[in-house]
This record gives C-alpha cells, structure tokens and sequence, in this order.
C-alpha cells in the first residue's frame, strides 16, 4: 500500500510548476482541482483551494551533499540559509520555503541508511 499526503494550495499551477521545474518531481496524475506528484517514493497532491496548508515540512532527501548542494543551487532565492551538517541529527541539510510559505527542507544522511 502507498501513502498521498495532501495540502491545499491557492494557485496550483503555480505549485506544480514550482515542484515539476525546480524540485524535479513528476506529475504522476490530474484531477479536477488536484494534481499528484511523484518524487522518488513520496506522493505529494496540491488541491486549488481559498487558503493554503502550509503548516509542517516536505524533506526531500538526497543521495549525497553533492545532491543537497546542487538544490540550494536551484533555490538559492528561496533558501533560509546555507546547508549545513546538523550533528544532533547527523545529516547534511537547508532549509526553503515553496511559492505557498511551505516549508521545505532538503537533507543528505551522513550515515548509512536501509533503502526505502
């Protein structure tokens, strides 16, 4: 079985495109009001509605710092500061905000992990 975590958005071309161009997911189905996207093994949907969720944090992890440092690349406009190691957590990591205020953060584990 697979998960969707939805969020309400006020202009959702705007998310998508946000998503799809500089994140780098997928659009994995339409509807109506909503579209899914795909990244790796998460499924985001953004529905049009009057106000937007923006309360939590969508982590996106990376295959290395290489990956962290290339998205701070891309969000530098967006970006909250400068990836950094975060020893309590040991990963590699920034944070940004998407086009609705969301907050978005991008990490790289500093240790092995299991696959997903």
């Amino acid at each position: 079985m697979s998960a969707i975590t939805f969020f309400a958005t006020t202009d959702l071309e705007r998310i998508v495109e946000f998503y799809t161009e500089t994140v780098g997911a997928d659009v994995w189905l339409e509807q109506p009001d909503c579209t899914i996207l795909k990244y790796d093994n998460q499924l985001l949907g953004f529905c049009e509605r009057e106000e937007a969720d923006t309360e939590g944090i969508l982590t996106f992890v990376a295959d290395d710092r290489e990956g962290v440092d290339g998205m701070h690349e891309r969000l530098a406009d967006r970006a909250r500061e400068e990836p950094h190691e975060n020893e309590r957590y040991d990963i590699y990591q920034f944070f940004a905000e998407d086009p609705d205020g969301r907050t978005v953060e991008f990490q790289t584990f500093c240790h092995p992990t299991d696959a997903v």
